[in-house]
């Protein structure tokens, strides 16, 4: 019997190319070879900027520190334009070699790199925040972070047909799992929950409204009893961030070990939420001077300092950490399956659409708590608020609403980390009292 010379299998070429040499081996479109020409370009006019700038900063510091700092701690913005520059000078680095990349084609290697400044350019666009508040300058480094992150699923056709392969692939297994009741969980076994964007988004916001309620009952009852206080963290919404991220990263840390000795479930648990509450207070005392929670003056059983507490000035302590390690035991245990079930009655046809829609309502959200911090830390700074956007705060979110709103945060200008905002305000500050020393001095005058 002789056989069929149409269902004989297509011998591969004897290059021994693939689909994703093939894509390798093509140019890169125009457009992006152009932009890494000018990421080239940016990355050593950056890093001559840079060794300028630090320059220029090094003789200000010697001459007269004032001009640039100030503060009650002039050493925490020094240290942290230093690691600005560093962050900076890496970056420059990267372009350098990422832009080399395009213009080469390299595109496994520019995905890569593309990778790099994305992380980068966070960091970046934190340090801003901490040494200049939120501005224009941040308009620049948004945009290149969301060209970054277009380029980075872009630029690779192969990993691009991989991404679409893999979510056909995962549509059906979740299809799959939905018929037998094991949606959102881990079907290999490695943990209790999915670890994607849809299940840890829902566990975000769900620990958002959870904590709220759960701080806003504690105050009420132990703190001030009777008291109910707004512990909102958020301008819209019953929300309270801490909460919702300290959940997800107790859910990424926790996931395998759901399973295991309750201890460790809550060691882990405490260190995870107390550094993250350190690290977020930290964040708002030197990006905004804002403190919310100061646990300074506490103590163990009323017989010596806390000395956690003390480590982290205040910013934590041993009782808030065996908090969060209890929260984080009941939350892995008994909270998360209750939650799964929860979220998995959102309609399939329209649970990621319904997510993706919330997700940029709840960005929205962040986005402008941050700015209309930041335009309460300016007002109270006397910086006079000209732009449109300042305006539209002053207008909408005064001193009044803010305070309202966030019952229990106080800010002080002068213990910000800021640079430019920080020297704005003393200029207005030496101002007025350079006026007010005018004026008694022509008092004192007329009245010889």
């Amino acid at each position: 019997m002789t056989p069929d010379p149409q269902s004989e299998p297509t011998k591969p070429e004897k290059s021994g190319a693939t689909p994703a040499h093939i894509a390798e081996g093509e140019k890169i479109p125009l457009v992006m070879r152009l932009y890494g020409v000018l990421c080239t370009v940016l990355g050593v006019f950056t890093v001559f900027a840079v060794i300028i700038f630090a320059a220029l900063m090094a003789w200000a510091l010697q001459t007269d520190p004032s001009m640039i700092i100030v503060g009650t701690d002039p050493t925490l913005p020094v240290v942290l334009l230093v690691i600005s520059y560093l962050v900076t000078i890496g970056n420059a680095v990267a372009l350098l070699v990422f832009g080399h990349s395009l213009r080469k084609s390299r595109r496994r290697n520019a995905v890569r790199w593309s990778h790099v400044l994305i992380g980068t350019s966070v960091i970046q666009i934190l340090l801003k925040i901490m040494l200049q508040g939120i501005d224009t300058t941040l308009i620049s480094d948004a945009i290149q972070l969301l060209i970054l992150v277009a380029i980075s699923v872009t630029v690779d056709p192969s990993l691009r047909q991989e991404r679409a392969l893999k979510k056909r692939m995962q549509d059906m297994v979740d299809r799959e799992a939905a018929e037998e009741g094991m949606l959102g969980r881990d079907l290999e076994g490695k943990g209790y929950i999915e670890l994607n964007f849809f299940n840890l988004f829902w566990v975000f916001v769900i620990c958002c409204f959870l904590g709220l309620i759960i701080e806003t009952v504690y105050h009420f009852a132990v703190v001030v009893p009777g008291e109910i206080q707004d512990r909102a963290g958020l301008l819209f919404g019953p929300f309270s961030p801490i909460y919702g991220f300290g959940a997800v990263l107790m859910t990424v840390a926790l996931n395998r070990f759901y399973k295991a000795n309750p201890v460790i479930i809550f060691l882990v648990s405490a260190v995870i939420g107390g550094l993250f509450e350190a690290a977020t207070a930290w964040f708002m005392e030197m990006g905004f001077g804002a403190v919310a929670w100061d646990y300074s003056g506490s103590t163990i059983f009323g017989l010596f300092p806390d000395p956690i507490a003390v480590i982290f000035g205040g910013r934590t302590s041993a009782l808030f950490m065996c908090m969060w390690g209890a929260l984080g035991f009941v939350w892995i245990k008994f909270c998360l399956p209750w939650m799964l079930r929860l979220i998995n009655l959102i309609p399939w046809k329209i649970r990621y659409s319904f997510t993706t829609i919330c997700a940029v309502l709840m960005l929205v959200n962040g986005v402008m708590t941050l700015e209309a911090l930041d335009c309460w830390f300016e007002r109270l700074s006397g910086i006079p608020q000209t732009t449109p956007v300042e305006q539209f705060y002053a207008e909408h979110y005064d001193n009044d609403y803010m305070a309202h709103r966030f019952e229990s945060m106080t800010i002080t200008p002068d213990d910000s980390a800021r640079v430019d905002g920080a020297g704005r305000a003393a200029n207005v500050v030496a101002g007025e009292e350079a006026l007010e020393d005018a004026a008694d001095a022509t008092f004192e005058d007329d009245a010889a």
